[in-house]
């Protein structure tokens, strides 16, 4: 496939100061005279900043490392990870299209993206939020056909299920990511054949999902405040004569506590993603995580000693509905009373969760559900499309 910059090009290109101080560490990494070596994280993350990858920052990253022009667009051009033409604000949607996937109806899902996106790839749709690609194998094959949205996997994807994920990004939410068809990872769709145990214990999400649940949103791009900034070598300006670079080596019980799955378990800090539709959810959850808000009123038991399944809620799994029940929440027509100063305190008390309230969006779910009407993902979960355990 030919390669060529795209013809509207931006007239300047500048790290922010958060992520030229990252590109400054990466290029301490490598021996003098080798900094080059450090040019695919520089315009990656020069990618990650501005969503494609410009004339104007390719040859300033090859400035940065003292390299031709030419020797750093030859990089650029050869690894198709580098998106050399503006993509959608929200999302550019990789739909792996090899043998797995295609067999499973890959073909079926970029018709949708051409139906719904742009009739070509590569192209943006009428309101610049998306754009769409087909993709060489992902590594997802037992869970074809299967999509890369941002920085996660949505598979077992139907043509249904892949429609709903665009309207739902297009809103300003961010749907659930892994297996849409209620699979725990790759296990058989037929279910557990073997360490059934195992499945009785397990979380409720796999570690990989539960990581992006724990984040709150997987499209945003990286701007360089994601995590502290810490050189894995001593900047080379500390050393003295041939020591040995000092490795940075983390404290796993201070720096990164986890648990069992390896989530990480400090609350990430709320970025926004510079698309004030998205940025609304994770300003209410920033905001509730700080605490604050007035108590919703409570019942000390379920009505007529008959809870309403809270697990038709979409992000309302088994642990969060026994945390709402001891906390005294029973019924769809409670959440969907709440007002803001409610949301608030039920975001911020939420072990675990916090935010969860505003992300998801309950109260307008719980509405439909207590007016008995259906929400979509209900209606899935009621006939096993999904589930929500």
């Amino acid at each position: 496939m030919l390669r060529r910059l795209h013809k509207d090009q931006p007239e300047a290109f500048a790290f922010t100061p958060d992520n030229l101080a990252w590109a400054e560490a990466q290029i301490t990494k490598y021996p003098e005279g080798r900094q080059a070596s450090a040019i695919i994280p520089l315009l990656w993350r020069a990618q990650e900043q501005e969503g494609w990858l410009t004339r104007p920052a390719i040859e300033g990253v090859a400035d940065m490392l003292g390299l031709a022009y030419m020797r750093a667009l030859e990089v650029a051009s050869f690894y198709f990870m580098f998106q050399l033409q503006p993509v959608g604000s929200v999302a550019n949607i990789q739909i792996c299209g090899t043998t797995s996937c295609m067999i499973c109806g890959a073909e079926d899902l970029m018709a949708v993206c051409k139906d719904k996106i742009a009739a070509k790839p590569h192209t943006l749709s009428a309101d610049g939020k998306f754009s769409w690609e087909e993709v060489e194998c992902l590594g997802a094959c037992a869970n074809a056909p299967m999509a890369q949205i941002g920085k996660d996997y949505y598979e077992d994807l139907t043509t249904e299920r892949l429609a709903e994920i665009l309207d739902e990004l297009s809103a300003g939410r961010v749907p659930l990511p892994g297996p849409q068809n209620g699979r725990f990872s790759c296990e058989p769709k037929s279910g557990l054949t073997s360490l059934d145990a195992f499945a009785q214990d397990r979380k409720q999400h796999n570690a990989s999902v539960a990581l992006a649940v724990e984040i709150g949103d997987t499209i945003k791009r990286i701007d360089g405040t994601e995590v502290p900034l810490v050189s894995h070598w001593q900047d080379r300006s500390d050393r003295k004569g041939d020591a040995e670079p000092t490795p940075h080596t983390p404290d796993l019980a201070g720096d990164a506590p986890v648990d069992e799955t390896g989530v990480d378990k400090r609350e990430a800090p709320v970025q926004g993603t510079g698309h004030p539709r998205l940025d609304e959810p994770a300003k209410e959850a920033e905001a509730a995580s700080q605490g604050g808000g007035i108590k919703p009123a409570m019942l000390d038991t379920a009505r007529e000693g008959a809870a309403d399944d809270l697990k038709r809620i979409r992000g309302v799994g088994p642990r969060l509905e026994t945390m709402l029940n001891d906390m005294g929440i029973y019924h769809f027509d409670q959440i969907a009373s709440w007002s803001t100063d409610e949301i608030a305190w039920v975001d911020s008390n939420l072990e675990g969760f916090k935010g969860r309230v505003s992300r998801d969006d309950w109260v307008s779910q719980s509405k439909e559900l207590a007016s008995e009407d259906e929400t979509d993902f209900a209606a899935r979960a009621k006939t096993g499309d999904v589930d929500n355990t």
